[in-house]
């Protein structure tokens, strides 16, 4: 039987970035914070002097363990879906900070086309453009409201880098951009001479030591190339344990407790009461009362306890009706796709680096371009990314070559420090077959069933992945390289969850017959509930998602702190429904 806690003003499910900025900003302005991570305690000393890739990159550690909770996958709706059982399919951070303790740190905003898309499309192309069965449609907020959340995220986070050329920000990052490497250098200068707009890529990797306006403090990076599925060893990688959870924890009105698996959001009567949850270290069950409850987890979790509550109506696919499991989709294999090249006569460190030391270009983004006689809308990024070699997975040679002997030996050797790879971050759109629900048979430890993920891809996404690789095969070529290897784009989903980018399900909009959450991202079901993370994006923009999640996250916080103080379905997003 679940023990009753003393209740509390809210109680925040994750301690990643979204339930990190949650539970800060909450805690700052007096509220009782209770902020359950499913994880075990990590701490920065965790990390240090820890650099062992064997340890993170090839036995995932930060990972969650998927022996007792996984997702099963399919790719089409009459199909039987399995479980995704190893960490190399599929990555999900666990443990204090969790995804923002491993996550790479490139830091990107969405362009002002991705929170208007439906309009903006359909004012420049017609709507003829879209095709049948995408689920497209606006985000219920714009770039300009967004642009507030995004800056207060960035100066919390002391991002560094420079601003690029074709967007729309008004003020410079609160750190310069990283140091221009030779292969940054080369990359920039060839995507010049072919009439690209080039620059830093923004990152959380900071460039110098930095005091955020909570007073916590960033280190500058060692360019020590340890920072993908690795928690930082110098406390210079910009996550929530350097920066909202210690914010929080000097409040004295917060509380986090790790190893606790929350299973269900507690509710009566239309409103939201509380979660319970078990501690994993002793099998005892929980019931946390709080007046407000906020998921903040992976998109995965915060799918699967609404669906396991019983809040909101699970989307249909045959109907096309309801909104909870709807417009699921991120970054897979069928993305990161681009051109690696080989140079005989230049040689790089490329030992040295960091998650987000790189060089970028957003003319073949959003719709920065015409799209008017191509088969796909949208775009992306295309990237060069200097993350530091690490000694096990570095063994590159070009395609034809034989996977052992001489001959692979004396390439693996030659083309060690002689090797770039230029990659495309496509736009993914959201689709009526795409979307997650209940599994029907496999489940977790507890007999609660597992999360099943229906997924395929579409023309579109075959499309603008092709046109990627192309446009960065050029790049390369112009870099002058001497062996160009282009990607193959996968036909069909390959049920390999890599990346870490899942996002939709639980989508934020204007019209509750198509979304689940207002733009305050406050369940409509459900006034006191609020749902933060990439879980709210009705579509994936051509970039990484998380200064967008960060963003969102400040973006809830206020309508958090609203709804305690006012009650009931926030006023301004009742009243812009009805204009």
């Amino acid at each position: 039987m679940a023990k009753r806690l003393k209740p509390v003003d809210v109680v925040v499910v994750g301690s990643s970035w979204s339930g990190g900025v949650v539970s800060a900003e909450l805690s700052k302005a007096g509220y009782k914070v209770v902020c359950l991570e499913r994880g075990p305690k990590r701490v920065l000393d965790d990390f240090t002097g820890v650099k062992d890739e064997l340890r993170f990159t090839n036995r995932f550690e930060l990972m969650q363990n998927l022996s007792h909770e996984t997702i099963t996958s399919r790719t089409d709706i009459d199909e039987v879906a399995l479980p995704v059982r190893t960490r190399e399919e599929m990555m999900a951070g666990t443990g204090s900070g969790a995804g923002s303790v491993h996550w790479a740190g490139a830091t990107y905003r969405y362009w002002p086309y991705d929170f208007e898309i439906y309009s903006q499309t359909v004012q420049r192309y017609g709507k003829k453009k879209i095709p049948e069965g995408m689920m497209l449609q606006d985000w219920g907020i714009t770039y300009k409201e967004m642009e507030p959340y995004y800056e207060r995220w960035e100066k919390t986070a002391g991002i560094s880098g420079e601003r690029d050329p074709l967007g729309e920000r008004k003020s410079d990052y609160p750190n310069p951009p990283l140091k221009e490497s030779p292969p940054i250098k080369l990359f920039k200068q060839a995507a010049k001479n072919l009439g690209y707009h080039p620059y830093q890529v923004p990152s959380a990797n900071v460039s110098q030591r930095y005091e955020n306006p909570d007073g916590e403090v960033i280190n500058a990076c060692m360019y020590c190339a340890f920072c993908t599925q690795y928690g930082c060893d110098f406390g210079a990688k910009s996550d929530s344990l350097v920066t909202v959870i210690p914010t929080a924890q000097k409040t004295g009105n917060f509380e986090l407790r790790t190893e606790s698996y929350v299973r269900r959001v507690l509710h009566k009567g239309g409103k939201a009461t509380g979660v319970m949850y078990v501690d994993t270290k002793t099998g005892q069950e929980y019931e946390q009362p709080a007046k407000v409850v906020v998921l903040g987890a992976f998109t995965f979790t915060n799918n699967r306890l609404l669906l396991l509550s019983g809040i909101g109506q699970p989307y249909d696919p045959k109907t096309r009706q309801g909104v909870i499991g709807r417009n699921y989709h991120g970054q897979f294999n069928i993305t990161f796709r681009g051109a690696r090249g080989f140079f005989n006569d230049k040689k790089f460190n490329l030992y040295a680096g960091a998650g987000a030391l790189g060089g970028t270009f957003n003319d073949l983004n959003a719709d920065n371009f015409d799209h008017s006689n191509l088969n796909f809308i949208h775009g992306g990024a295309v990237e060069l990314r200097q993350y530091g070699d690490g000694a096990i997975a570095s063994n590159h040679v070009p395609a034809g070559t034989p996977a052992w002997g001489p001959e692979f030996k004396k390439k693996s050797i030659h083309y060690a420090h002689r090797n770039m790879v230029v990659w495309y971050t496509p736009a993914i759109m959201s689709w009526w077959h795409n979307y997650v629900d209940l599994d029907p048979t496999y489940k977790d430890d507890f007999g609660d069933p597992l999360l099943r993920v229906t997924y395929k891809y579409t023309d579109q996404d075959r499309a603008i992945a092709k046109f990627g690789v192309e446009k960065c095969a050029e790049v390369v070529k112009e870099m002058g390289a001497d062996i160009i290897d282009k990607d193959d784009i996968p036909q069909e989903f390959d049920h390999i969850y890599q990346g870490g980018h899942y996002a939709g399900g639980v989508i934020m909009g204007s019209d509750p017959s198509t979304s689940a959450l207002n733009n305050y991202l406050q369940m409509w079901d459900m006034e006191n509930l609020f749902v933060v993370g990439a879980s709210a994006f009705p579509h994936f923009g051509g970039h990484h998602p998380t200064a967008t999640v960060g963003a969102l996250a400040y973006r809830a916080s206020e309508g958090v702190e609203k709804y305690l103080k006012e009650g009931g379905i926030l006023a301004e997003v009742r009243e812009s429904n009805t204009a």
